[in-house]
């Protein structure tokens, strides 16, 4: 937490710093970034594999999270994406589980939070973007273009509909991105405003009245446990839409 007399920077907590010292940040530097990320990867690993490695029929607590996990996400898939959707069932449960361990993980205090980065919400949107792109045309050929085609509406209105229609599909990755990194980022900063409200009140011996920023960090961290499982279950169910869109073209 970095201070100028008394006051706190929210924004601090989401510096990309190199691990092992240095000030400059090439394309191979390991960052406190990637080693959260690697920390999500090898946490959400353990819980998947080590909890499904007995499969005993009275499952112990990580296996019933486990599977709980799994069939959660299985059922977002059938239920949105459609028939058919069950061969991309392990990308889409990779994804929601690398954003919800990241998210999950920023909120032990003096982790960091990747996912409040749009250096990487972005490119997990924009392979989102490419991978039902090329679905798509696999599936369809040439006929995917008729998605953004309405047949339906007035033949007037068809091209402008059809301008619409190209525009919102190319600003899906800039939406699909902005929306997990800017929920995260904009909680983490909130919370550390309050935190740093509280240390200022106990600094300046006003202790009672530090209960009021500290039920507000109370409530907030509540609040962001939530958020963080939101966001992680948003980006995975709008994957599933967009997916939907690509098998289906409706």
């Amino acid at each position: 937490m970095a201070t100028e007399g008394s006051f706190i920077h929210p924004m601090d907590q989401f510096v990309i710093k190199p691990l092992f010292g240095g000030e400059e940040i090439g394309l191979f530097t390991i960052t406190n970034s990637t080693l959260w990320m690697f920390i999500a990867i090898g946490a959400v690993s353990a819980l998947t594999i080590l909890g499904t490695r007995g499969r005993a029929l009275v499952p112990s607590r990580v296996q019933s999270v486990a599977e709980l996990l799994y069939g959660f996400v299985r059922n977002m898939v059938e239920s949105v994406a459609g028939p058919g959707s069950m061969a991309y069932f392990p990308y889409i449960f990779t994804l929601f589980a690398f954003v919800l361990g990241c998210n999950m993980l920023g909120m032990i205090p003096g982790s960091f939070t990747p996912t409040s980065h749009f250096a990487v919400t972005v490119p997990l949107a924009l392979a989102v973007f490419f991978t039902v792109t090329v679905i798509g045309f696999v599936k369809h050929g040439t006929h995917f273009l008729g998605f953004f085609w309405p047949k339906q509406a007035p033949l007037p209105l068809r091209p402008v509909l059809m301008v619409i229609e190209v525009i919102s599909y190319l600003v899906r990755p800039v939406s699909h991105s902005i929306r997990l990194g800017a929920n995260m980022m904009a909680g983490h900063a909130v919370l550390k405003v309050f935190a740093g409200l509280f240390a200022m009140v106990v600094a300046a011996g006003l202790g009672p009245l530090a209960i009021l920023p500290m039920g507000m960090m109370i409530g907030m961290t509540a609040l962001e446990f939530l958020v963080a499982f939101v966001q992680a279950y948003v980006f995975a169910i709008l994957t599933c839409v967009y997916l939907h869109d690509a098998l289906h073209m409706h």
